[in-house]
Parts: structure tokens; sequence; C-alpha cells
């Protein structure tokens, strides 16, 4: 006799609980290899705190009343990374050149530690060579006020502070160009287009105090104990007094399982963590559309059932009608829709959605939480959609204990987006610039960062100008992007360590290295603080208290300061040495820029826990063309490529829980049980046996859609692994040569990384 779903769930094995001594033991080795010093101790004390500097490894909340460790393994390997005591000198440069050095790994690249000193590209010696930062001010400046504006880009990673942020938004502007693509581009734009549809929103509903009272938790694309552990806290708590979490994924991530609170000396001792998920649906990639429309199902079906028997409604329909637009038309598709086809494209028994259902409608309050499985999905907007529709059936958001809420990565992505960071003129403080800058701005949408790649490609975008990050690595079709990227005029690089987008210098290309949040920003005005937001839009203050690797580092806002002054012309309110001597003077800009918003923002981020910036569906006002929330219509049943060939793999990627994005810090993903090597392929054994493989076998990927170009990884490892049939795993960035860059979401251009249909040679 089959076992219950809830049974199932249960079952679930994975080869380590989340946190517990192997998160320790990552932060030591970390530690280890970093040599990071005493004083990073101290840095760790107060990471997160009000007199510490905010993590740079996620968004999650800094807490008005914080534990004694305020931080997760990610944070601290993070931090330690940033504060290592390897230095990658001028002398290193010397002796290897750029053609050299591009065929290094990641690892081994960022093992050589922080940039000390800027430099510049020597085409005739093909290395980069130590220069000073007046002549690099100089001759960058030089060679934008030449250039088309509209052929220069500004890329923002998504760490840098709101003060530069602001700054660097308005510098773009000020030379002529909406050119701002940042990395939410690559992960969550789709749910600053999908969410703002459906509820008039471009960020999530919920608050920290949210998950105090929910009875039930969806869990959709997103795996905590890699990428966001600090959130295992909350779920922990919340699954303690009762709440039921239901996950949807691909993968049995360890994190949505179990785990071992490092905090809790009992745990630790006992080695007995908290199970997470009560039902845990192993969906295929991008069935997440059918599994929720079948949850949505089995509700009808339940209220159905209780009108029948005169009982109360299940849905909510006093919140229906006066708060809701387009109910009759989901209902329509949901009705018309049968299991068989909802199986078919989720991967999951009716059996498993019925079972979700009924936690969900057993629960007065309800969060969904979602990660990149949904967004970087060629439909992930109708996907965010789906999981909108189901929460509003029983008016879940915009009440205590329930809401959306989407998780970010960058520690500042969101921010960034805030003050300015947007190609969308219609999302730009355009009134305000006018008014406090005398500034009018281009009326022209610039550059998200495919139409930058594409505009390399075609060689018309002709400079970059890189605000942290390691963008080569982490965009898709790196074949002609890595090319074109080389035929740039001016490359710009504003970072902390070597990575391989510095190795594809433009034909005039600059290293600007820049101070880490945890350490001290020394300007006229004393140590600066500098501000972030988290993924719960409030607004914290960070200062660090380290000293800087080098004393010839630089802050970002320092940096872009003097990048403006030797680049623009003199205007009497554009005021950038008194910006870069004290940062409340670009806070009170930030406050003039939003009023609404950011009011008396230099006082309020260091209130304990920072200040909310407001929300308007929190408060059930729906900034949507209706007036109300949008129930939306899902097209497709799955979210992945519908012109995917029938005999096509789907490929994921992932990211181990020791990277963060496109940093190694090892070769452990001990979440999964895999061991020292990256360049791995993981099937499930039925899988494997089916395509005539073996386990250990080396085979090489290829790309199944947009076949006029071939785009191909070899020498990948095959390693069997719980997936669903049909599916193929492997790593981000190692992976990402396979993603066409015309394979992206609909209304975001999200890059579809996963969702990739694929073909396995031998």
């Amino acid at each position: 006799m089959p076992k219950s779903p809830e049974a199932a769930a249960q079952d679930i094995e994975v080869p380590e609980a989340a946190g517990g001594w192997g998160s320790l033991h990552g932060i030591l080795n970390t530690e280890l290899s970093q040599k990071a010093g005493p004083g990073a101790l101290d840095t760790l004390h107060h990471l997160n705190k009000p007199d510490g500097s905010a993590c740079t490894s996620c968004a999650w909340v800094k807490p008005p009343n914080p534990s004694a460790f305020e931080f997760c393994e990610n944070g601290a390997k993070a931090t330690l990374w940033d504060l290592t005591s390897d230095r990658c000198t001028p002398e290193f440069f010397q002796g290897h050149t750029v053609t050299e050095l591009r065929a290094w790994n990641a690892y081994d690249l960022e093992r050589e530690g922080r940039l000390t000193e800027p430099m510049r590209y020597d085409a005739g010696t093909d290395r980069y060579v130590r220069t000073s930062w007046a002549e690099a001010f100089a001759a960058i400046g030089a060679q934008l006020r030449v250039m088309d504006p509209q052929s220069v880009t500004f890329y923002a990673s998504g760490k840098a502070a709101l003060e530069p942020s602001y700054l660097y938004a308005l510098f773009a502007r000020m030379l002529g160009h909406n050119n701002l693509p940042d990395s939410s581009n690559m992960c969550h734009e789709t749910t600053s287009v999908g969410l703002r549809k459906a509820i008039g929103s471009s960020v999530g509903t919920c608050q920290i105090e949210d998950f105090e009272h929910c009875d039930a938790i969806f869990y959709l694309g997103q795996n905590p104990g890699s990428n966001s552990p600090r959130i295992l806290h909350p779920l922990q708590e919340a699954v303690k007094r009762g709440c039921r979490i239901v996950s949807f994924n691909p993968l049995k991530e360890a994190g949505l399982v179990e785990f071992v609170n490092p905090q809790s000396p009992v745990q630790m001792l006992t080695g007995k963590g908290t199970r997470l998920s009560h039902l845990y649906l192993q969906v295929k990639p991008g069935g997440d559309i059918a599994a929720l429309m079948g949850v949505c199902k089995h509700v009808f079906g339940l209220d159905a059932a209780a009108r029948g028997k005169g009982d109360a409604p299940l849905l909510d329909d006093g919140f229906l009608a006066q708060h809701t637009n387009g109910f009759d038309a989901l209902r329509a598709k949901v009705d018309a829709t049968g299991w068989d086809a909802l199986e078919a494209a989720s991967g999951v028994s009716r059996a498993e959605m019925e079972a979700a259902g009924d936690v969900y409608a057993q629960a007065k309050a309800v969060i969904g939480i979602y990660g990149m499985g949904l967004t970087q999905q060629v439909h992930g907007s109708e996907a965010i959609g789906m999981l909108v529709n189901l929460l509003l059936l029983r008016g879940n958001i915009g009440r205590q204990g329930a809401g959306c809420s989407p998780i970010r990565g960058h520690s500042n992505v969101q921010g960034q987006r805030t003050v300015g960071i947007t190609e969308k003129v219609a999302l730009a403080p355009v009134d305000k610039y006018r008014e406090l800058f005398e500034l009018d701005t281009p009326a022209e949408d610039g550059h998200n960062t495919v139409r930058f790649l594409e505009a390399t490609m075609a060689g018309t975008n002709k400079a970059y100008i890189g605000l942290g990050g390691n963008l080569a690595m982490a965009v898709p079709d790196h074949g002609p992007v890595h090319a074109a990227w080389r035929q740039m005029d001016l490359t710009v690089h504003i970072a902390t360590r070597l990575n391989h987008t510095h190795l594809l210098p433009g034909n005039d290309s600059w290293l600007l290295p820049c101070l880490v949040r945890s350490e001290e920003d020394m300007q006229e005005a004393g140590n600066q603080f500098v501000s972030v937001e988290d993924s719960f839009s409030h607004i914290y203050c960070s200062k660090g208290r380290r000293t800087p690797a080098s004393p010839h580092l630089l802050s970002e806002t320092a940096i872009i300061c003097e990048l403006a002054k030797a680049t623009l012309p003199f205007h009497p309110r554009w005021l950038w040495d008194e910006w870069r001597g004290d940062y409340a003077r670009i806070r009170d800009l930030i406050a003039q820029t939003f009023p609404d918003q950011f009011a008396d923002m230099d006082r309020r981020m260091h209130q304990p826990g920072g200040f909310f910036r407001g929300n308007d569906a929190r408060e059930r006002r729906w900034l949507t063309p209706s007036g109300k929330a949008e129930f939306t219509d899902p097209s497709v049943l799955n979210a992945g490529s519908q012109d995917a060939p029938a005999d096509a793999l789907t490929l994921i990627t992932l990211r181990s829980n020791d990277q963060f994005n496109t940093t190694i810090y090892g070769l452990s993903d001990r979440l999964r049980g895999l061991e020292g090597n990256r360049m791995i392929v993981l099937l499930s054994p039925s899988e494997i046996a089916r395509i005539g493989l073996a386990e250990g076998q080396t085979v090489t990927l290829v790309t199944a859609v947009d076949e006029g170009t071939r785009r191909a990884v070899s020498g990948l490892q095959v390693v069997a692994y719980d997936l669903p049939s049909g599916t193929v795993a492997g790593y981000f960035p190692e992976l990402n040569p396979l993603v066409p860059l015309s394979l992206n979401e609909k209304l975001s251009n999200t890059p579809a990384s996963k969702g990739v249909p694929v073909r396995i040679e031998a």
C-alpha cells in the first residue's frame, strides 16, 4: 500500500542536516584557509547588530533584539573571505599574464586575496600594472567624456550600500544614460514585474513578525540551507509552535528537511534537529504552476463541499469581492484542467497536491516563500502569479501571519533598486532629479543585463563600469559573450578580489580596489556609516570596524565621487566632494528624493531593527490598473520552455553550500553529500540506466534549444542523485555556457537557468 504524502515526507533522508557541527566546521575551514586573524571574531560578534556591519551574504533581517551570534555559516564565510590576510599585490601580476590567469579556476583566483592597489591593463605585456588613483580617474574620465553615453553601461552587483548606489545611479543619468542593470536582472527581476502585475508591489509583503503568527508556509524553489541559512531559525521556531511547511523543490534539500540549530546546546550535543517540512513535493523543474493549480483545485472542492453542507465557506468571499479582480477566469481555468494534466506537468501525484491543499485549507494564516526556482524560468512570472492566486483565495495577503515573501540573495539588491538603480525610466525619480540637481534625465529606457549583453555582442556597447561582482561568469552564453566583452573600448572594475570578469579586458581596462563593508571608511567627517535594505523593506545602518586591507583602498562611494568629478562638467549643485566627505549628506539627498519612504533617514536607520519604508500591498492598497489584487490565468502548466524537444532533459543549475554566487569558498557540498569536484552532472539512478550511462562516466552536456549555435560543456562526471525523471542538475556558474541568452523569462528577461533543455553526449 503506498504511503501517505505525510509519511513519505518523514522518510526523506539527506546526507546531513542543515546547521549543526558541519556548519561550524565549514566556518572553521574558511578561517583556516583565509587566516583572517583574531580581529575577525570581533567582527563576527558585531555582525548584524546596531554597532556593527551588515552581513554581505544575504538580505535577511537585522533584528532589533539580536541573539549572541547573529550570523550563519554563509555570513561567517563571506566575512572571513573579506577579511583574509592574503593579498593580491602588483607583484603578483608581474608574474602572470592575463591570458595565463584566465585558465585558472575561480577558487584559485580568489585565493590570492584582496586587491591592494589600482591597476591598469597593459596590452603590450598582457599584464595588469600598478597605477595611481589620480591617473586612473583622469584617464577613465577623459574616455567617458568623449563616448556616446548610450554606449556606456553601469552595472551594480547588489552588495553596494544605499549611499554609493544612489550616487551611482545619479552619475549615470548625469552622464546621459539609463543603462543601469544590476544583479536582480539575473535572479529576482521576475519578482519585480510578476509580483507588481499581481498585487502592485515589486517586493514581498511580509514582515519578520509574521513568522511568529503563520499556521502554514508554502516554500517553493529556494534552498535555505545553502543560500540563506538565517531563515532556518524562524522556520524552526514556527514548526515548534505547530506551523506546517509544505516544500516544493526538485531536489530534496537538507535545509528544507531538518535543521540542527548551532545555537542550541541540546541539539548540538544530541545531533537531533527539527524536522521542517510537513510535506515535500518533489516537483519537476517548472512544475510549480501545475502543482499550485492542483492545490487550488482541491481547495475549490473543499469549499464546494462545505457550502453544500451548509458550513462556513472556505474561500474568503468578502476579501475576494472587495480586494480582487479576475477570480472567475482563474476558477474556470482550474475547473477545466484535469488531474492527469496537472500530474504530468508538475511531476507530483494528485494525492500530494490534495494533501498540500488540506494544509492550506486548515491554516488561518499562510506565508508563501519562493526563490529562483520560480523566477529563473521562461514563464516564471506566471509561477509567481499562481502562488499569489493561492494566497488570495483566503485573503492571505495584507494581514498578520500571511503574505508573499521572496528570498533575496545579495545583501542590498532590493535597496539598490529602491534608490534609483533601474534601467526603467518609469521607476526612476526623474522629477526629483530635476528639482534637486537641475538635471533632465534621458527619456529612453536603458539596458538591463540581457540587453547589455546583446548590445555588447552587436558592438554598440563600448564601455562597462562594474560596481562589484563577477558578471561575465554569472551571465548565460559564455562563448559569444566573452568574445564580445574583450572588444569593448573601456572596462572598469570596482572590486575587492580578482575574478574572471577582470580577465576579459577591453582595449583599456582598470582594476579599482575598494573597501569591504566590515572595514573602516574614514572620510573628512570621520568613520562613515552606510545603510542597506533587507528583504522586508527595512533600512539599517552599517559601520565597519576593521583596519583596511591596504592603505591604498578607497570606498565605493569615494571611487564613484572621484570618477564623476573627473567625467562630468562642474555644476554648483553637484557636490561630489561634500558627498564623499560626509555620507549623511547623501542620506539627506535620498530622503529628499524619496520623502514618503526615507524621511529623517539619517536618524531612523540607527533605531533597533532599522525602519520600515512601507509597502502598499501589505496595507491592502493595490497599485494595479484595476486598483485590486489580480488573479492571473496561467497560459501554461509548466513554467519551463515550451519549445524543448520531446527527448530533451531539463537542466537546473545549483549553488553549493561552499559558495556565494560566483564566489567559491571550497569544494565541499556537504549538505548534498558531494565533495571535491564541481564538474559533475546529477541524474537519478533510473535516468542513468534509461540513457545507458554509468555512474562516474564522463559526459558532455549540449543545449537542446536555439541549436544554430552549439553550446556544450564537457568533462562532466555522472553522479547518481535523487531527482525527478527527465531532470539534470549541475553547478552554477560552470554550466552557464549552456544557457542561451535567448532563453529568458517572458516579462523580465531573467535568464531561465532553472529550466534549460539539454541532451547528454557520452
